[in-house]
């Protein structure tokens, strides 16, 4: 079937944090202004309907009425191992595979689990602000290998600084972010090798957020870190059907784990999760039935990357933008107007009412920086675009 992404939905008043929290987004500190005029473009969900056989399964789930405690069957596991092995030839074993019900909740299991108070974890900022406070909240230490920015606007890896780090007696764990968020970039695979290495070399553990894996341009590929290197037992990969099929609401992160040792370490720190009826449901049809939304869905959001990068080009050249590898977000550079960071944020949030994520979240490297989310009608963007560019008028 052919599936319409372009008629708006209204999700307000369905519970959706983008279109009805504007309260607890204001408490965050994300924005000062949020009526019910804000386009918010700051969350990484779609403005989407999911696969029709999800909505199936899901409607399966809701007529047999009984809501219980839920296991995951022989079919999930099933499910998951396909659609690795089809993607991307990487073999799971099932019992290598952990039910977890979040991204954020894994990295902050992940670090408790694998590493010491007081221990250096690596990232690599920009970066998803979790990252930082799934350190820092549980009392480790940030160390900082910088992503490099060349004049093109790609980012790529100080080799050097990151073998640095790696070898501090203190380093324990590496989070790495592939595809990277917010920058868009994928990281190569004879990149991702020495990585693989580096961190083998030196006992650091990788934790893998590989979560935009099926998330990328008509055109590029992405490998899984683990697919790179023979040694797998310093590597545990967070997948997710959450980004993929718009299914953030289910809470289901898949965190796979081949290492025995590191495997147990990860479910004594969790303790015992259960997936819902219908986050089993969701993803069995998702990743069995759902493979031809996805390619739909990857053009369309192809397109809309493509819209934003020639408006900004057309109508707003001094904001600069590379088109993203991966994802479906845009790391957009505003330094170009020559005013401070809180006047860019008030012209695009509180005049333009349009809400995405000041960049200065993503670490110090993001300063002057926006990330917008695309995932939505191309009206909506159209029309959150004309209203910045108003509010950069007087600039232009």
């Amino acid at each position: 079937m052919r599936y319409d992404f372009d008629t708006p939905i209204n999700r307000r008043n369905t519970y959706a944090m983008k279109w009805d929290g504007g309260e607890m987004i204001k408490e965050f500190g994300l924005t000062e202004r949020y009526d019910e005029d804000t386009i918010p473009l700051f969350t990484a969900d779609m403005d989407f309907q999911v696969a029709e056989p999800i909505v199936e399964a899901l409607r399966r789930t809701v007529d047999h009425q009984i809501f219980g405690y839920t296991i995951a069957p022989d079919a999930y596991y099933g499910s998951i191992q396909k659609w690795f092995s089809d993607k991307y030839d990487w073999q799971i074993e099932k019992q290598e595979i952990i039910y977890a019900p979040g991204t954020v909740h894994s990295l902050n299991v992940a670090v408790k689990a694998y590493s010491e108070k007081g221990d250096g974890v690596i990232i690599q900022r920009p970066v998803y602000p979790p990252f930082t406070s799934a350190i820092e909240n549980n009392d480790r230490v940030v160390k900082n290998n910088a992503m490099i920015r060349g004049e093109d606007g790609r980012y790529s890896i100080d080799f050097e600084g990151f073998e640095a780090l790696a070898k501090e007696e203190d380093t324990s764990m590496f989070i790495m972010c592939n595809p990277h968020n917010p920058t868009g970039n994928i990281i190569r695979p004879d990149e991702l090798g020495r990585l693989a290495e580096i961190c083998r070399e030196n006992d650091v553990i990788i934790i893998a957020d590989e979560i935009h894996g099926d998330l990328i341009r008509i055109g590029e590929s992405f490998t899984p870190i683990i697919k790179t290197t023979v040694h797998t037992d310093h590597i545990v990969t967070l997948t997710a059907i959450n980004k993929t099929f718009n299914l953030a609401g289910l809470h289901c992160t898949n965190v796979v784990i081949p290492d025995e040792a590191l495997r147990t370490k990860f479910q004594e720190e969790q303790g015992m999760s259960l997936p819902s009826p219908f986050t089993v449901a969701a993803l069995i049809a998702a990743y069995n039935e759902g493979d031809e939304w996805l390619r739909q869905v990857r053009e369309y959001i192809d397109g809309n990357i493509d819209f934003v990068i020639d408006f900004l080009t057309r109508e707003m050249p001094k904001v600069k933008v590379r088109r993203p590898a991966g994802t479906y977000v845009l790391w957009m550079d505003f330094s170009g107007y020559g005013i401070s960071e809180r006047e860019v944020h008030d012209r695009i949030y509180n005049e333009a009412n349009v809400l995405l994520e000041d960049g200065r979240m993503f670490g110090p490297e993001g300063n002057d920086y926006q990330r917008i989310c695309v995932p939505s009608p191309r009206s909506v963007l159209e029309e959150a675009m004309n209203r910045i560019k108003k509010a950069f008028s007087d600039l232009h």
